[in-house]
């Protein structure tokens, strides 16, 4: 009786044991030569929620999974085996990182697909319209310029707005277009831009001339609104769009070009009004725009910068390497300074310069919080760039209502 006893417990015991320790593996496939629990190389924990993900990824159905499970001699840990991967407790190892796949990188999904029509979507694309904040960039400068230009206690110029917002949309997909067209061969081995329409092979070169001789067809029409010195500023401005891609082959600097070319309108957008430029105004209102310029487009070119040096091209990211960010503060300090002196000749009232404190601040949590080493960051940073227009804007408007 004793002894009967005796094997029922070691039974519960050893039946408590295999509960405990069970390991899995995938049928078909041997369970390594060592079973010492030790070795983390082999072993990872299994928790529920893990274990029914993988079998919906392996398994055509719940009972064919089942049927290729079977167990193993006990290791003290669960273990999957599927080549030479496991599965682990805390993240999937497919989430860690993924693989580029050489071109066939697939575009992130928009409002272009879903409202455009399928012919029209790669030439959106091609303009960026999916991808907005380049027009704000490019508008902010002549908001401030028009608005800046307005006789004060009265509102500026809205037809004028409206005319250089629709200009900055047409002039930012032109200067896109050419971009990608004169980068098709860089833009395929950079792995953000290979999926670009013409670097894809999704439109072909000259279907991207046609599309840019479109745009320019509608930017002269608005153009050919304005006042005679302004037509001849604003063509004038091509010359720094038309050259511009070429920079980064060039010189370190192409961020510097890019502020010359993208703040035009600072110097337009009063021509618009006025008839003439004031140079005490508008120069240190264009300067402005070039700094803020070095800082959001240096932000920006850190994402490719590794990419920068495989292809060979430049920039600031790799000019001033680990130098940047204070070389963009200095930027941004000579940006804040330069709207104070376009705003003092210009005798806007003080709501400017409380605005102009708030734009600081705003331009210094870019600066001193941006993780250079994180693509996703500077991005956002770059992103955020919209709400410093917007404040310097709002600024120049109130203190042109209460000068």
């Amino acid at each position: 009786m004793a002894l009967y006893r005796l094997s029922r417990i070691n039974g519960r015991l050893l039946l408590r044991r295999r509960r405990c320790y069970l390991s899995i593996t995938v049928s078909g496939i041997n369970p390594p030569p060592t079973s010492n629990p030790s070795d983390n190389s082999l072993h990872s924990h299994l928790n529920a929620s893990n274990f029914f993900e993988y079998s919906k990824r392996n398994s055509s159905s719940k009972q064919q999974f089942y049927n290729s499970v079977h167990l193993i001699r006990p290791y003290g840990v669960y273990q999957t085996l599927f080549g030479n991967s496991h599965i682990s407790t805390l993240a999937s190892k497919e989430n860690e990182q993924e693989p580029k796949n050489n071109g066939n990188r697939k575009i992130d999904q928009s409002w272009i697909d879903e409202y455009l029509p399928e012919k029209a979507r790669p030439y959106a694309r091609l303009a960026r319209l999916d991808k907005p904040i380049g027009t704000w960039l490019l508008a902010w400068p002549c908001m401030w310029s028009i608005t800046m230009a307005a006789v004060p206690g009265s509102l500026p110029d809205f037809k004028m707005m409206a005319l250089f917002g629709s200009g900055a949309l047409l002039l930012r997909g032109a200067g896109c277009t050419i971009n990608d067209l004169l980068d098709q061969d860089i833009d395929r081995k950079v792995e953000r831009t290979r999926s670009r329409p013409v670097a894809s092979g999704i439109l072909t070169p000259f279907q991207g001339l046609c599309f840019l001789a479109f745009q320019l067809s509608l930017g002269l029409g608005i153009l050919l609104q304005l006042n005679n010195f302004s037509r001849v500023l604003g063509a004038s401005s091509l010359l720094l769009v038309f050259s511009y891609p070429l920079m980064k082959r060039l010189t370190f600097w192409p961020q510097a070009y890019l502020g010359l070319t993208f703040n035009w309108g600072a110097l337009l957008g009063w021509a618009a009004v006025r008839g003439s430029l004031d140079p005490a105004i508008v120069l240190p209102l264009y300067a402005s725009g070039v700094f803020w310029t070095l800082v959001y487009d240096t932000i920006y070119a850190h994402q490719d910068k590794e990419d920068d040096v495989r292809v060979g091209v430049k920039s600031t990211a790799l000019r001033f390497a680990d130098s940047t960010k204070e070389w963009i503060a200095g930027f941004g300090i000579a940006c804040i300074g330069s709207l104070a002196f376009s705003g003092f000749y210009a005798n806007i009232g003080w709501p400017y310069y409380t605005f102009l404190m708030a734009a600081s601040g705003q331009l210094a949590w870019q600066i001193l919080t941006v993780d250079l080493s994180s693509c996703a960051d500077c991005n956002r940073k770059f992103v955020s760039n919209k709400w410093f227009g917007a404040l310097v804007f709002t600024g120049i408007l109130c203190g042109r209502l209460f000068p």
